[in-house]
Formats: structure tokens, C-alpha cells, sequence
């Protein structure tokens, strides 16, 4: 990363734009150009993208970040959005497949590992949860950011990984339920309107008040920057939000279902 700060500021110099020019030319902040010049912060893509434009699309910003963006233990189509989520100052989840990765328990995401085909090996899991560990820390170590979460009931009837592990995870769920920056709710099972059926996705905001999505598929991620595109999935979110069970009510579903166990 410093090595990356190092040529950004080269190539700024090089172009006879100071950090305040520069940051205008880009839509961030001057004291965004700083921290990415002084290796304190990983670019984002769209930064990139626009910083390479700045400074003449030499390709010298956008190559090497194929190298600063590896991180062990998080597949490579979802790097990107993992690097969204450490800046975020809003995150929002819909999910209908399985609960989301910041908020599972350890043996349940143990479970998800060991159930993948091919199989992997003990290094590779230990590298997943690794990663997944760390992602979850973005709840407790980010108080200001706001956590949304709507997840389909059928996630937890499902019982994956057997009665206990399902009456652990509901407890994890409820104990993060209670942090003032998040919030979840459940999608009834039974429900007339649902504005989600096209799949699950993520949204979020960074600092700069840029909104991205995210959705995922097989063995593939994409990364949406398109303002209209993602003002379309904000509203079918705000949609869900509406159709989904209150907070309160959420909570008391889950406590039912974990007395049902």
C-alpha cells in the first residue's frame, strides 16, 4: 500500500496538481488523497478508476492493485466489496440463502465451509473464518456505522448444522440485534408482497456519501456502481423494509423459533 501511495503521489506531482487540486478532479476528500499517498488506506475501485483518469490513464494505479487487493480467505470476486464494508458508514443486508457472514457464529460458518464441493482442505477453512472473523469486528469496532439486516425466516428453519448450532446462531443474532448501530429483521415465510424476489443484495454508503450494491451469485460477485442501478435496489430494499416484521416483532419470532428447537 505504501508502494501504491508512493507512485499515486509520483504521478500527481507528475501531472503539477497538488492534493486539493487533485481531490477535486476525483470527488474525494484531500485528506482521502493523503491517507492513500501515505499507505494508511486501501483505494476503493471507484477511486481508482478515476484517480487513473486524473493522471492520464497510464494503467500504473489499475495494474497494481490486482496485488494490494489479495486477502487470504475471501474469494477474489468479493474482495472488493470487503475493502466497501471497512469504510462504510451504512451497510444494508437482504438474504435469502443462508445468514450473512457478519453475523454467524463460528461452528455455523464451520459448517457452510465443510459443506462446499469441491471440498477444501483444513488450511482453506481455517483461512475462511479467519477472514470472516475479522470482517465481523466491523460491528463492534465501527459504532457509527448503521447495520441493516432483512433475513428470510426460512434461513433459520432450515436448521443448518442440526438443532444446537441453529439455537446458538439465533442467540448470537439476538445478542447483535441488541448493539444500537444494527438492526434485523425477518422476512415471514408467509408474506403476500415481497419486493426481494430477484435475490439477495447488499448496498452501502462511504464517507463521501457514494452508494454502491453488491450482489452474488455461483462462484461470481458483482459490484455495482451505477446510480441508477442502485437507486433501484435502494428503493426495493426500503420496500422490504416495509414488508418485513418490525424489530420488535423479529425478535419475538426468533425467540419462538429458538423455543420450538
Amino acid at each position: 500500500m505504501r508502494t501504491f501511495g508512493a507512485v499515486h503521489q509520483a504521478l500527481r506531482e507528475h501531472a503539477g496538481l497538488s492534493r486539493e487540486e487533485f481531490a477535486e478532479l476525483v470527488g474525494f476528500s484531500k485528506h482521502t488523497v493523503a491517507s492513500i499517498e501515505l499507505g494508511r488506506r486501501m483505494p476503493d475501485p471507484d477511486y481508482v478508476e478515476r484517480a487513473e483518469e486524473a493522471s492520464g490513464n497510464t494503467g500504473a494505479l489499475r495494474k497494481p492493485m490486482e496485488h494490494v487487493a489479495r486477502q487470504p480467505g475471501l474469494a477474489a470476486w468479493f474482495r472488493q466489496w470487503a475493502r466497501l464494508e471497512e469504510r462504510a458508514i451504512a451497510l444494508y443486508t437482504y438474504e435469502s440463502r443462508m445468514i450473512p457472514g457478519l453475523l454467524q457464529t463460528e461452528e455455523y460458518a464451520r459448517v457452510l465451509f465443510g459443506s462446499q464441493t469441491p471440498p477444501l482442505n483444513d488450511e482453506q477453512i481455517e483461512e475462511q473464518w479467519t477472514a470472516r472473523a475479522k470482517r465481523q469486528r466491523l460491528l463492534y469496532e465501527r459504532p457509527n456505522t448503521a447495520f441493516g439486516f432483512i433475513l428470510e425466516e426460512s434461513i433459520f428453519r432450515r436448521r443448518t448444522g442440526g438443532p444446537e448450532v441453529t439455537r446458538r446462531l439465533i442467540d448470537h443474532v439476538l445478542e447483535i440485534g441488541e448493539l444500537r448501530n444494527v438492526q434485523i429483521q425477518i422476512m415471514p415465510t408467509e408474506q403476500d408482497t415481497h419486493a426481494g424476489l430477484g435475490g439477495p443484495m447488499r448496498l452501502a454508503e462511504t464517507p463521501e456519501n457514494q452508494r454502491f450494491a453488491y450482489c452474488e451469485g455461483q462462484e461470481s460477485g458483482q459490484l455495482i456502481s451505477s446510480r441508477k442501478i442502485v437507486s433501484m435496489l435502494e428503493m426495493r430494499y426500503a420496500s422490504m423494509r416495509s414488508q418485513a416484521l418490525t424489530i420488535k416483532d423479529s425478535k419475538s419470532l426468533l425467540q419462538r423459533m429458538r423455543g420450538e428447537l
